[in-house]
């Protein structure tokens, strides 16, 4: 381990010093599972 950022202010001005996005990811609901073919 590098580092441990533990305030969400520290994490996102690394974020942005390295030119990273510091939006949060879109979260989809989960898909079912598949059908069996033939049962």
């Amino acid at each position: 381990m590098l580092a441990y950022v533990k305030g969400a202010g520290g994490v996102r001005a690394i974020l942005e010093q390295l030119g990273l996005p510091t939006a949060s990811a879109h979260l989809a609901p989960a898909r079912g599972p598949p059908q069996s073919a033939g049962c």
